[in-house]
């Protein structure tokens, strides 16, 4: 069994390694890398859907990434202890009009001993925004070091 550090108990630097290894792994899109994160039987509630095991994960994330667009992720921690973290979000991407889009959420993680995620809780709200509103301009692929958080955007 393979493990997935930063293992718990979670302090706020190993939160914050676990937040940015998550958001680095979802703006590759690439849903067999991402869902590796997880356990085998994972529990997901994304929005109105439940899942459950990675395979279901792997077909959600196929099914987003091929009607979300040019996807581009930050994530940030919101809290943490022992072996939960609170996450919030907030996405860019456009449909296949090229309407584009702000997804913000907030995600609740747990996670085993292994540092794979066993449950994760998210709700999220898509808000319209115009090209001239994107904030979320680096090349698809990992958020550059250098370019600011949500924070820093006043999101």
């Amino acid at each position: 069994m393979s493990s997935r550090p930063p293992l718990p108990p979670f302090t706020a630097e190993s939160a914050a390694v676990k937040v940015r290894a998550a958001e680095d792994a979802w703006n590759t899109r690439d849903p067999e890398r991402v869902a590796l994160a997880y356990t085998e039987d994972s529990r997901w509630r994304n929005r109105s859907e439940f899942l459950t095991g990675r395979a279901e994960i792997v077909a959600f994330l196929k099914r987003k990434w091929a009607s979300e667009l040019d996807y581009r992720l930050i994530k940030e921690v919101w809290a943490f202890t022992g072996n939960r973290i609170a996450v919030r979000f907030a996405y860019e991407w456009h449909d296949a009009q090229g309407d584009w889009l702000r997804s913000y959420g907030n995600e609740n993680w747990e996670f085993d001993e292994r540092g794979l995620m066993r449950r994760r809780m998210a709700s999220i709200n898509d808000v319209p925004i115009t090209e001239a509103q994107r904030l979320y301009h680096w090349p698809l692929g990992r958020r550059p070091d250098g370019h600011p958080g949500l924070s820093e955007l006043g999101l």
